[in-house]
């Protein structure tokens, strides 16, 4: 089932319906029955591995804090983590693994027989097994104590609002909600509501009318590409996945806010970053926090932060070990790309990441006792554009075309030539332009409702009535998230 779709629509309301009239026990059952149902209209066999990975979970957690020898909470540790990623390994990475081992081995005249069955890769798979991981860890730790209710835990899991496609969730932070009968308020209802709306408005009527753009550049002859144009594609392609992805992010939020339950916030304004570090705070915030707490920090040895707040804040400042940390980050990042897709162009993707933000650190030295509303402006120019260069190798088929468009870019291959047509430059300009004074925009809306509420809400109804409006105009075809594929 997919949020911007007419039967989504009929079940949350039919869900919310029965919710808020239903005890706390009945609640818990809705939610675990409805969300095993909103995963079951994507693929019903698919259902008892999701439960697997919970139960696996569920027990291990309850032996590793039942076992005195921590030698003994290792095991059942490693057990949890052994089924987890080895169902995460063998759906998501088995044909990768399979191809590139039989492409090396190719170079030394070994034919590798070919792997003729299909492997269908559960949707979701990547997010409700790092969620479910994050949950056992978080016990070994003695952070969280395990949950003795096997349906509390498995909510926790497979909620359906983050299921698909995130938020990732914390235990810590989300477990205790649902224990807890949550009360209706109106003011939640409502700003869920909106939520919901602006989400779809963000996926439907940006995200989905910027693809078009992009998919007719990206199928296009390379050798026809300029840097002008990879420039602008890059671009495009910047603000689709960030329009698509908040947008589901926004809809996840708005349906858990409309029962009463808070997420943290996944997106806050990215492309304003003044630095990598910085975007990496405000992009994904779950993953980017979720891979510091359990990659990249205990490569480092440090004790995890253990919250949901984004990016990796002053541990890539780490002083120790210098070598090491380059080499943990490295290890990290590359990792960080193969979490979003088995290919190596999603691996180059996690290197380049690493490379931009290692030039910053150089830069943030050289820019270290001079550091002013100009600095500030050079590095947020730089850091936008090697990221929204970076998301070539991301959206490109194969590392041969995101390389090829690379090159046109960096020796500014027919630097003033148009290959593609007038509406996309235009558009990437529009939408550039009104993605950066957004922040402006909300600030005035907050000034007007300070000093007159009923102005302020009649301009909020007036866009909530237009975006419903070109919400309705515009989805006349249901599109995939990007993040499905993930």
């Amino acid at each position: 089932m997919i949020f911007n779709s007419f039967s989504f629509l009929i079940f949350l309301t039919v869900f919310l319906l029965l919710y808020w009239s239903l005890n706390l026990k009945f609640r818990l059952i809705l939610i675990f029955i409805s969300s095993l149902i909103f995963y079951g209209f994507w693929r019903i066999d698919f259902i008892p591995l999701l439960l697997f990975s919970v139960f696996v979970d569920f027990f291990a957690s309850k032996k590793i804090y039942q076992t005195k020898i921590r030698k003994n909470k290792k095991k059942f540790l490693l057990l949890s983590l052994f089924i987890n990623i080895g169902l995460l390994v063998f759906f998501k990475y088995f044909y990768f693994i399979h191809d590139s081992t039989s492409q090396l081995f190719s170079f030394v005249g070994v034919n590798v027989i070919p792997f003729e069955y299909k492997i269908l890769l559960p949707i979701g798979i990547s997010f409700y097994t790092f969620q479910s991981i994050s949950y056992t860890i978080d016990v070994y730790r003695n952070q969280i104590k395990p949950e003795k209710n096997f349906l509390i835990l498995a909510n926790y899991v497979i909620f359906f609002p983050q299921l698909v496609a995130g938020p990732i969730l914390r235990a810590s932070e989300v477990l205790w909600q649902f224990k807890e009968k949550r009360k209706f308020k109106l003011e939640n209802f409502n700003n869920g509501i909106q939520r919901i709306i602006f989400g779809l408005f963000l996926k439907i009527v940006l995200a989905d009318n910027i693809a078009k753009f992009v998919d007719q550049g990206f199928l296009m002859d390379p050798n026809l590409i300029s840097a002008l144009d990879v420039i602008t594609l890059s671009y495009l392609f910047g603000f689709q996945i960030y329009f698509d992805f908040a947008g589901y992010s926004h809809i996840a939020i708005g349906c858990a806010l409309t029962m009463g339950i808070k997420f943290r916030e996944n997106f806050n304004f990215p492309y304003h970053s003044i630095s990598p570090k910085i975007f990496w705070k405000n992009w994904h915030i779950s993953l980017s926090s979720w891979v510091r707490d359990y990659i990249y920090l205990p490569l480092l040895k440090i004790e995890s932060v253990n919250n949901s707040g984004g990016g990796f804040d002053k541990y890539l400042d780490h002083q120790h070990l210098k070598l090491f940390t380059i080499l943990a980050l490295f290890i990290t990042w590359s990792l960080m790309g193969l979490w979003h897709g088995a290919s190596w162009n999603f691996v180059f993707w996690g290197i380049w990441n690493f490379l931009v933000i290692l030039l910053f650190r150089l830069i943030n030295k050289l820019f270290r006792d001079n550091n002013n509303y100009l600095t500030n402006i050079v590095s947020w120019f730089i850091s936008l554009n090697l990221i929204m260069v970076g998301w070539i190798f991301f959206r490109s088929e194969n590392l041969d075309l995101s390389f090829h468009m690379l090159s046109n870019l960096i020796f500014f291959k027919n630097w003033t030539f148009l290959s593609l047509k007038e509406n996309t430059y235009i558009v990437a300009l529009l939408v550039t332009f009104f993605y950066l004074i957004s922040p402006v925009i909300i600030k005035i809306f907050k000034f007007i409702s300070i000093k007159n509420k009923l102005i302020a809400d009649f301009v909020l109804a007036i866009s909530i009535i237009s975006s419903l409006v070109l919400i309705l105009i515009y989805n006349q075809e249901v599109n995939q998230f990007i993040y499905f594929q993930f």
